[in-house]
């Protein structure tokens, strides 16, 4: 683990995959996304993943054997096609962004629920032990909110991300582990610098271009991006407040903690000239810097694969539809 404190953390660049994301989602990955992101020079996906997926009878001790063969899958082809894979809790025990269920129990405050986070991770930790951090890692769980006394304390969080480290690394020392910052990863915990974990930052600020029209953030009353320009938040964004942003991360990074970007990109209802322009700015700040990137998604809404943009001279790509500007701008970083 001494790598990811020197800093020494892969610039992965690629894409999330949802084929497990949801309480409703299947499992079933595609072999031809490994192929093509391997293909098209990518080395990286993410895989957000709803513990209810493989659970059964709503029990977080029983596990469903067949659900988590399918993540076994995933796991199999990101190492036949050099791609490393990054697993990551989307909905944990206690927590998730998505507010299609409602949890028993908070992660952050309850016993039960960290009982049971500790018990999922300690199972995928014994499940892929021997399994090279090289094409494995571990991303705890998926953007801690923001800071609150009755939600989550950043001493919570702490005590959460401390306490399942050491979980997961008595049972495999070697075994990658990485955070999400708080405020839905876009702000680092330097407070844990000092664990042999690596954290991760988002590339949706401003929001005003990220999710111009997304219903899930009120995105459908907000005026058409421009870039740089005024943004719904009240403040005039550019390539300099970009930088600014990201400095935090920057300096953690400089700190020897290792930071990737697990996800970022912009929802098919904007402009796509503006969503190339801002994230062009985006990653020449990251680059330079050795952060890597995952884009949401890789096919879907915010992806290069069938997104649905009306402003967009598609590609047919084995049936699919192919945003090769898209496509191109990645594949220059």
């Amino acid at each position: 683990m001494n790598s990811i404190r020197s800093n020494k953390l892969p610039r992965w660049r690629g894409f999330n995959l949802l084929e497990m994301f949801t309480t409703r989602s299947t499992g079933n990955f595609l072999e031809d996304d490994f192929r093509w992101i391997a293909d098209w020079g990518f080395n990286f996906v993410r895989i957000p993943a709803c513990y209810t997926l493989w659970i059964k009878n709503d029990d977080a001790y029983e596990l469903d054997e067949m659900m988590l063969e399918r993540m076994d899958q995933a796991v199999r082809w990101g190492s036949l096609y050099d791609i490393h894979v990054c697993i990551n809790f989307h909905r944990a025990p206690g927590y998730s962004v998505n507010p299609e269920r409602i949890e028993p129990y908070n992660l952050w405050k309850d016993e039960a629920a960290l009982e049971a986070f500790c018990y999922h991770w300690q199972t995928f930790t014994r499940r892929y032990k021997g399994i090279s951090s090289v094409d494995l890692s571990f991303n705890l769980v998926n953007e801690p909110a923001r800071v609150d006394p009755d939600s989550m304390t950043r001493q919570d969080h702490e005590r959460v991300v401390r306490r399942t480290e050491a979980v997961i690394h008595e049972e495999d020392p070697e075994r990658l582990v990485i955070i999400d910052g708080f405020n839905w990863a876009n702000n680092p915990f330097p407070e844990l610098a000092d664990l042999a974990v690596a954290q991760s930052c988002r590339a949706y600020l401003p929001m005003g271009i990220s999710h111009y029209q997304a219903r899930w953030v009120g995105g459908e009353n907000w005026p058409e991006p421009r870039w740089p320009g005024n943004q719904p938040d009240g403040l005039y964004w550019d390539r300099q407040k970009l930088q600014q942003h990201y400095q935090q991360w920057i300096d953690l990074a400089k700190q020897g903690v290792g930071v990737h970007c697990g996800e970022g990109g912009a929802y098919s209802f904007t402009p796509h000239p503006i969503v190339l322009s801002w994230f062009r700015d985006v990653l020449e700040i990251l680059t330079p810097n050795d952060i890597g990137f995952a884009l949401w998604n890789f096919r879907g809404e915010f992806g290069i694969l069938d997104s649905g943009r009306k402003d967009v001279v598609y590609e047919d790509w084995y049936g699919h539809q192919l945003d090769r500007k898209y496509l191109a701008l990645l594949q220059e970083f």
